[in-house]
């Protein structure tokens, strides 16, 4: 029997804290999966450990200062590599949600595939809680930006906390904004949209 990987990924849109990428191999059935942006926190933090606990998985996390550097893409494509690497025992067919496979031999990709198809759904949990815990557990050490609230997005409270403090280690800086009037970037559709 065919085994897939389901990736997603969270943290692509933020201006601060990383990108988290997910790839679940389910080994039990698991109920109650969806898009992580149609469950409520209370049920993505109930299914967390469930998911963990019933599949093979892998979770990579880049920082916004490697986001910077090399580009949401290439972060991207090499989180999904690793993922692909660390679970090729468990997987023979991997699917991507959205409608890029990065130019990755044997990346099946497919729009929306996070809320109709199980592994992608449990795959986006994963990530999405692992970088909200992310955000929440840092958020004591930066108290001017309120992590704990937005988790990076960019929020009118977390803009005007940028225009009073600046940007911290935690910030993506190429990632501009028009609140704080300055110049966007253009990108490709597949590395960021205009933010603001």
């Amino acid at each position: 029997m065919v085994k897939l990987c389901g990736i997603d990924e969270a943290g692509r849109g933020p201006i601060a804290g990383p990108l988290v990428v997910a790839g679940v191999v389910i080994k039990n059935e698991i109920k109650g999966l969806n898009d992580s942006k149609q469950l409520s926190e209370k049920k993505r933090e109930a299914l967390f450990d469930t998911i963990k606990e019933n599949t093979y998985h892998h979770i990579v996390f880049t920082d916004a200062k490697t986001i910077d550097e090399i580009g949401l893409s290439l972060c991207l494509k090499n989180s999904i590599l690793e993922i692909m690497q660390k679970l090729q025992e468990n997987s023979s067919t991997f699917l991507m949600d959205g409608n890029t496979s990065f130019g990755i031999q044997n990346l099946e990709h497919k729009i929306k595939a996070d809320a109709t198809v199980q592994e992608v759904s449990a795959a986006s949990i994963l990530a999405k809680v692992s970088r909200d815990r992310y955000m929440c557990e840092i958020a004591g050490d930066y108290p001017n930006y309120n992590f704990q609230k937005h988790k990076g997005y960019g929020t009118k409270a977390h803009v005007d906390a940028i225009k009073e403090f600046g940007r911290s280690d935690q910030h993506r800086f190429t990632f501009k904004l028009k609140a704080l009037g300055e110049v966007e970037i253009k990108t490709n559709k597949a590395t960021q949209k205009s933010l603001f």
